[in-house]
């Protein structure tokens, strides 16, 4: 069963994945995880990934900024509900090298990104 993704909107929801200080840095983006408290996902949703995606000025313009923004949403739509492990809160954050790297070469830093932090899970393991 695929994980339903939910939009991270707050910035305390960002903070609070900042704090959790377990990431991993890819060329083309930075991948943050936080594991949900048992409340939270209480209240969230235990089946369910939340995802906030951020663009800092380092990037470039608000042009630039919204277009690595979109790109990485089309990343993340291609891969987190299929392999993404429900319950934890993710924030993928934009790099220079987001305008420009491939798409695929996108998706594979997300896909390592995951099984670095412990969130990647395959087929077989979403069937059980």
């Amino acid at each position: 069963m695929a994980a339903r993704l939910q939009r991270l909107l707050r910035r305390s929801e960002f903070l609070r994945v900042a704090a959790a200080r377990h990431k991993w840095v890819a060329p083309g983006l930075v991948l943050q995880a936080r594991r949900r408290s048992p409340e939270e996902a209480e209240r969230t949703g235990v089946e369910v990934v939340r995802i906030g995606f951020t663009a800092s000025r380092k990037v470039g313009g608000a042009v630039q900024r919204n277009r690595a923004r979109r790109r990485l949403r089309a990343v993340v739509a291609e891969v987190a509900p299929g392999h993404a492990v429900p319950g934890f809160d993710l924030v993928v954050i934009a790099r220079g090298e987001t305008l420009v790297r491939p798409f695929p070469a996108l998706v594979e830093d997300l896909t390592r990104g995951l099984k670095r932090l412990g969130l990647y899970r395959t087929a077989a393991e979403q069937a059980t």
